[in-house]
């Protein structure tokens, strides 16, 4: 494990952590009956932020210390994939984010993950595209809203911001999962294209996944 791969692998420990906590007022409500909910609404932001700072650093460290893998270029989606739908899992138990666009993130997720074996059978990695890191910016600005309607039903501030918020947040999250959808078609197009090139114009598309 490279230290990219280490920060990477950080997200499988936060996502789970990031349920526990959400979840536990839902399922032991006696633990939190008649007390001020703002350590777990802290704790819930510093991983959420934690998260998103790891999934940035991680490929920066991967760069400056020459540590790209064809091992990291999967890792590094997958880690990203289990923490979104963690993410959003939670919110769509809320009732902040509508379960019909959660089970079309689901199916994109699969699909991707479909392409990209299909793809080593071809003999080629498939990093991360660009349309796809777009997807995976709109998908946090998505979970920062709905956090951010959550945080403030669990704190009872700001009551008449809340439905707002949900509004905002499915709106966000309805454009995120149009451009998942985008960035599937992508993927897609990218597959097909492959193997199609000269044995010159194949290598040089290897190497560029």
């Amino acid at each position: 494990m490279t230290l990219a791969n280490k920060v990477t692998a950080s997200r499988l420990v936060l996502a789970p952590a990031f349920f526990a906590i959400y979840l536990s007022p839902r399922f032991f409500p006696a633990l939190f009956a008649g007390t001020y909910l703002l350590w777990p609404v802290l704790a819930l932001w510093t991983l959420f932020l934690s998260s998103a700072l790891t999934d940035m650093l991680d490929g920066m460290i991967a760069r400056k210390r020459g540590e790209t893998s064809d091992f990291g270029k999967f890792f590094d989606p997958f880690a990203d994939t289990l923490t979104q739908v963690t993410y959003f899992f939670c919110f769509v138990i809320d009732g902040i984010l509508p379960p019909a666009l959660f089970l079309v993130v689901l199916y994109r997720e699969f699909s991707i993950l479909f392409i990209r074996n299909m793809m080593l059978r071809k003999g080629i990695t498939m990093g991360a595209r660009i349309s796809g890191k777009i997807k995976t910016v709109s998908y946090i600005c998505a979970v920062a809203l709905a956090l951010l309607a959550s945080s403030v039903q669990r704190l009872g501030v700001l009551g008449n911001f809340y439905p707002y918020l949900v509004i905002a947040a499915s709106i966000v999250f309805s454009a995120s999962v149009a451009i998942a959808i985008i960035s599937l078609l992508d993927y897609i197009s990218v597959y097909r294209r492959a193997g199609q090139g000269s044995p010159k114009e194949q290598d040089f598309e290897k190497k560029a996944k």
